[in-house]
Formats: C-alpha cells, sequence, structure tokens
C-alpha cells in the first residue's frame, strides 16, 4: 500500500510504505498513521525530494544525504530535527565485470519525527526488508528509540552473516586453488577482498557513531535499562563483526601473499628446468656442429663416423646429467 504527496497543484510524486506494529509483527497500512514507520525508496523526480521535505517539514540536506550512496555513518541536529546515518551491506547487483565486489555498503537516513519515523535508502536494504517481510519480533514503530535499535541490530545480523558467506565463499576457492591456477579463481578472491574493504570501513564508522550516540543518549532512552542493553549488545555485536571482517581480511591477504609466492616459486622452477634441458641438449648440438663445417676432420672417412659421434654424444650427454644430479641442479 502505497501513499502520494504532490509537488505542485496535484503532481504526484514520492512513494512511501506505511507500516504499524500489530502483536509484535509488522502490518502494512495505506495511510500516516501516528507512531508508523514510513519507508521512502528511490526511484524519484525532479521536485520530489523538495516536496518530502516540505511534507514532513525537515531539511532537504538531510534527505539528500540519506541518498549519496558515500555518505559516512554519523547523526546532526538541526532545527530541532534529528538525522542518524548507518552504513548497512548491500548485494552488488550492478556488478559490471569480474573485479567488483560482491557486496558493498549503502546509508541508511534515519529521521525519528514527533509522531512518526522515515527511513530512506537509496538500495533496498536487507535490514529494512527483514521488517517488511515481519521476520523481526517486538516490532512497535511507536517506540522510536526502541525500534531504531532494531534497525541497528538488524543491521550488525546483516554484516555477521554477509562475512560467513565471504569466509566459506573464499574456503572454497582456496580448496580450488590447491589443484588450478587460473584466473578466475584469483578475480573472485579479489572480488571477495573488495568487500571486506567496504565492510570494515562501515563497520569502523558505525562503531563510532553507536559509542558517540550512547555516551550523548541521543536516541533519548534516559534510564531505561532493557534499552540501554540493548544498546550494548548492538555495540557488541557490532564490534564482533569488524574483528571477523579484520580477522578474514587478514587470512585473506595472507593466502594472496601466499598464492603469490607459490606462483613465484613454480615459475622459477619450470625457468630453472628449461635452462638445464637447453644446456644439456647443447652437448650433443656441439658435437654435431663440429662435423657440419668444411674442413678435414677425424673419423670424416669412417664408414661407422655417424653411429661413433653419436654414441659418443649420447655418453657425454649421461656424463653431463649424472654431474647436475649430484650439484641438485636437475
Amino acid at each position: 500500500m502505497y501513499d502520494f504527496y504532490g509537488v505542485h497543484e496535484g503532481k504526484c510524486c514520492v512513494m512511501i510504505r506505511f507500516f504499524v506494529g500489530e502483536n509484535g509483527m509488522t502490518k502494512e497500512v495505506d495511510k500516516r498513521q501516528h507512531g508508523c514507520w514510513a519507508m521512502i525508496t528511490p526511484p524519484f523526480e525532479q521536485g520530489e525530494l523538495e516536496a518530502l521535505a516540505s511534507t514532513y517539514g525537515v531539511p532537504i540536506e538531510y534527505i539528500v544525504d540519506s541518498l549519496d550512496i558515500d555518505e559516512r555513518s554519523r547523526y546532526e541536529v538541526e532545527d530541532e530535527v534529528r538525522l542518524i546515518v548507518v552504513n548497512a551491506p548491500v548485494p552488488n547487483e550492478e556488478k559490471h565485470g569480474l573485479y567488483e565486489a560482491i557486496y558493498i555498503t549503502a546509508p541508511i537516513g534515519i529521521i525519528p519525527l514527533d509522531d512518526i519515523t522515515l527511513t530512506l535508502s537509496r538500495l533496498d536494504s536487507p535490514a529494512l526488508t527483514r521488517f517488511v517481510e515481519r521476520r523481526v519480533k517486538d516490532f512497535d514503530p511507536g517506540n522510536q528509540g526502541k525500534f531504531i535499535l532494531q534497525i541497528f541490530e538488524q543491521t550488525n545480523y546483516i554484516y555477521l552473516d554477509n562475512l560467513k558467506k565471504l569466509n566459506l565463499k573464499r574456503y572454497l576457492i582456496e580448496n580450488e586453488l590447491y589443484n588450478s591456477s587460473r584466473n578466475e579463481e584469483l578475480k573472485q578472491l579479489l572480488q571477495i577482498e573488495k568487500s571486506l574493504v567496504y565492510f570494515v570501513t562501515a563497520l569502523r564508522s558505525n562503531e563510532l557513531l553507536f559509542m558517540k550516540m550512547k555516551r550523548t543518549d541521543f536516541l533519548q532512552l534516559g534510564e531505561d535499562e532493557f534499552l540501554l542493553e540493548i544498546f550494548d549488545d548492538v555495540i557488541i555485536d557490532n564490534s564482533q563483526a569488524l574483528e571477523m571482517a579484520n580477522v578474514y581480511t587478514n587470512i585473506l591477504s595472507g593466502t594472496m601473499e601466499t598464492y603469490a609466492s607459490i606462483i613465484s616459486n613454480n615459475l622459477n622452477m619450470y625457468i630453472n628446468r628449461l635452462s638445464v634441458i637447453a644446456i644439456v641438449l647443447m652437448v650433443p648440438t656441439l658435437v654435431s656442429s663440429f662435423y657440419g663445417m668444411n674442413v678435414a676432420l677425424p673419423l670424416q672417412d669412417n664408414p661407422y663416423a655417424f653411429y661413433i659421434l653419436f654414441f659418443v654424444s649420447l655418453v657425454m650427454t649421461f656424463i653431463f646429467i649424472y654431474f647436475l644430479r649430484k650439484k641438485n641442479l636437475l
């Protein structure tokens, strides 16, 4: 169900979905209600953002910043209107090549107003989708502090789940690398590495945001021990996800460096073998080249000269091979 707001003279614009809590579960309604959640998603047309800002009485910068894919995690207050921007993981469905990340991060803008909570995101965020799909219990957007903490909580769950998937994918690719040296596996590892870089950067930013919000009581939780305990859990889960991302990044970096060393070592071995083969073949080539000259040479009139020279070349070759093996050069 959707609601529309006009820009000028009845011209319709922004599409918004409204949700309320019913028996602790998410329920979609057809219009704005007191204590509901308004999920605003693109695409937007020209003039719609201004109309949205005017309708809800929020600074236009809040909406623009929430839709900026590169916006960092932060919070601010302007004219007593609060904004929270938290970065959440999303699948990279717009990959244009093998070198693009599997997951990226995109900001979620949260604007708690007196009677409604707005969320804005440029991309479909799995963290918000979990609410829409009724996968979050005790849903109550009327309790803004708890609802915002639940968004943080679901964001952490998505991070942890995606990190486990990336680590499993890395493990499977490593097993394939033991038996092959194709570029395909290396490209996939590069995709994972880019995803982890996005995660580490966003999780660090989120960690600073959560700790500063708790210290300044930005959510106005007061002395509510239950919500404060949830906030502590959010910070702990975010730290756990950050630690996992750092560990997986270090493991992947070590894997890439080790595999690069293995490739370099194998290349040196192949070059060494080819060099030895070339040197061994040089012995009979040297003998045959002497007897290819138009000068008087020993055995040139002997009817068995070819066989004698072939036998001498063969003996010299085996002697040379024996010498190289004894020196561990072959």
